[in-house]
């Protein structure tokens, strides 16, 4: 089962997908994108040190990181 969030705004369901990018200076990074069904790339759960929040304007979900409290 794929990790899904509903959109408060809009009632639409999207589901997590991530996959590998290679940039221009070789470095490889995971992107983490919301789309409304779920395909290739799709994940079970939400990766550690992430939250996810809304678009207030669209109602899209957002991944964000999790940011350390501070001492």
């Amino acid at each position: 089962m794929s990790f899904s969030s509903a959109s408060k705004r809009n009632g639409k369901t999207y589901f997590l997908h991530s996959r590998q990018q290679t940039l221009k200076g070789g470095a490889v990074v995971t992107l983490y994108y919301f789309a409304s069904l779920a395909g290739a790339g799709a994940m079970e759960a939400l990766p550690q040190g992430y939250e996810v929040t809304e678009n207030e304007r669209t109602g899209l979900p957002l991944l964000k990181k999790i940011k350390p409290p501070t001492a």
